[in-house]
């Protein structure tokens, strides 16, 4: 196990994880259901990037779907999310508000199909225990995230929490665009 190789698996699931950018989505799901518990999205993110790390492609297998099939559902759900972002429309509603520590923030935003399938692509690069503290180390920045949204959302103010909603609103919606399109295979 090498410093260089936890660094650079760090770096690639943060920017796939994608945190700070999703700040502005959690914000607005946060005022739509009233609040989020930072502890119970990061445990559940860091338990289903575990199993899906050792299970994933198995679990898929045996319920009969590929990975390219997984990623385009995910692709899916963070294209209505961005277009909630981006167009200021609500298309998420739930019926239990204290579910949305899991669904969406655990799972898709943070544990989503593109997480999930950078960690399979990372099994076939790196050995399991360098992945396992990469996604560690993630999921201590999300926690941190999570924890201090209220402090981004005052730093942010109004006018730069809607400008940063925006622009990863489009940065959302590209790459759901890009996994849809990189999974689609005729």
């Amino acid at each position: 196990m090498k410093i260089k190789e936890i660094i650079t698996v760090s770096m690639i699931l943060f920017s796939v994880i994608d945190i700070i950018g999703s700040v502005p989505v959690i914000i607005s799901i946060r005022k739509n259901v009233g609040s989020i518990h930072p502890e119970k999205s990061s445990i559940v993110a860091l338990m289903i990037m575990i199993v899906f790390l050792f299970l994933g492609e198995n679990i898929l297998n045996l319920i009969g779907l590929d990975v390219s099939s997984f990623a385009i559902a995910g692709s899916l759900v963070l294209f209505f999310l961005a277009l909630e972002m981006i167009l200021g429309i609500k298309l998420y509603k739930d019926e239990m508000p204290e579910s949305a520590s899991i669904v969406p923030i655990a799972f898709p935003l943070i544990a989503g199909s593109g997480t999930m399938t950078t960690l399979l692509t990372l099994r076939s690069e790196y050995d399991i225990l360098t992945i396992v503290i990469g996604v560690l180390l993630n999921m201590i920045l999300v926690y941190l995230s999570l924890k201090n949204l209220g402090f981004i959302e005052r730093i942010l103010g109004p006018t730069g929490i809607a400008i940063v909603r925006k622009v990863f609103g489009f940065i959302l919606l590209a790459i759901a665009v890009k996994l849809f399109k990189s999974n689609l295979h005729f």
